[in-house]
């Protein structure tokens, strides 16, 4: 048996055993580029192991995808060689820092929308082998709303819309969820405003986002919370490591924290989860 036939039989194993656990899908989104949306999935999903979770990272962020790059990591397979050389999803199952376990994406969701049915059934049939697999799977989509990305936040369980205080990225993050919403008022969403120069200001910035929600499209979102503008982020985005990691002890690094313990108490007692499975069947649906 080789290398790779043992760890795909490891990893069907423990698939296995967490058969009765169902793995929460959450998207991560924003409505424009340069909003901070791929480092704060990455160390997201860092604070999440940390509390004990098993998570896995799916990079969707067509044509801009960048995870593996943030991370100084050099994937061997994409999702799009699943495809195309059937291979089993736990063979392109990467590991990163801290051994966080990431799908790079490529070009393979984009090319989802032309492939041929035996080829996109092959594809479902993969992705739900994550069922049980972990307790949450974050998928980081591109910037805006693609149609890639547009199908995917339908089909989730829950989506983290991501903003800055810049009037654009406030503009464009309302955007999503009128469109979104428009489409499935029954989404939930949770805010995150990111580099706020004090509390004060993310809290200032959300509270007037989520009145003019409410009032324009009658739709009530969560506020998650704010990150603050720390110069260790960019220090380690030059480093290619997580600022989660970099810089444990700073300030983005100590609010990621809070926000994921939040978001764990958040989830214990949230409405009933659909799932990858549940992902599956929607996004399938959608794509007809």
């Amino acid at each position: 048996m080789n290398h790779d036939q043992a760890h795909q039989l490891r990893q069907l194993s423990n698939s296995l055993v967490y058969q009765e656990r169902t793995s929460r899908v959450v998207t991560i989104a924003s409505g424009k580029g340069g909003v901070g949306k791929s480092n704060f999935t990455l160390s997201f999903a860092l604070s999440l192991m940390e509390l004990g979770k098993k998570v896995v990272v799916i990079d969707l962020d067509i044509g801009m995808a960048n995870l593996d790059i943030l991370m100084g990591a050099s994937p061997k397979h994409h999702l799009w060689d699943m495809i195309r050389e059937r291979k089993s999803i736990w063979s392109i199952l990467e590991k990163g820092p801290n051994g966080l376990e990431y799908i790079a994406g490529g070009s393979g969701f984009q090319q989802l929308l032309h492939l041929k049915e035996e080829e996109r059934q092959y594809f479902f049939k993969e992705v739900e082998k994550l069922h049980g697999y972990a307790d949450i799977i974050l998928i980081d989509t591109g910037a805006g709303l693609t149609v890639e990305s547009q199908q995917c936040h339908l089909s989730a369980d829950e989506i983290i819309l991501l903003t800055t205080p810049e009037p654009t990225a406030i503009a464009d993050a309302y955007s999503v969820v009128k469109i979104l919403d428009s489409q499935n008022p029954a989404l939930s969403f949770q805010l995150v405003v990111n580099r706020v120069s004090r509390q004060k200001e993310g809290i200032e910035v959300a509270g007037k986002f989520k009145f003019a929600v409410q009032s324009f499209l009658n739709k009530e979102i969560k506020i998650f919370g704010a990150i603050p503008d720390d110069p260790a982020v960019m220090q380690a985005v030059l480093k290619q490591v997580p600022f989660y990691l970099a810089f444990p002890r700073s300030t983005a690094s100590v609010t990621l924290r809070s926000l994921a313990e939040r978001f764990v108490t958040g989830t214990e007692g949230a409405q009933e989860t659909k799932g990858i499975k549940g992902f599956i069947r929607t996004i399938s649906r959608l794509l007809r």
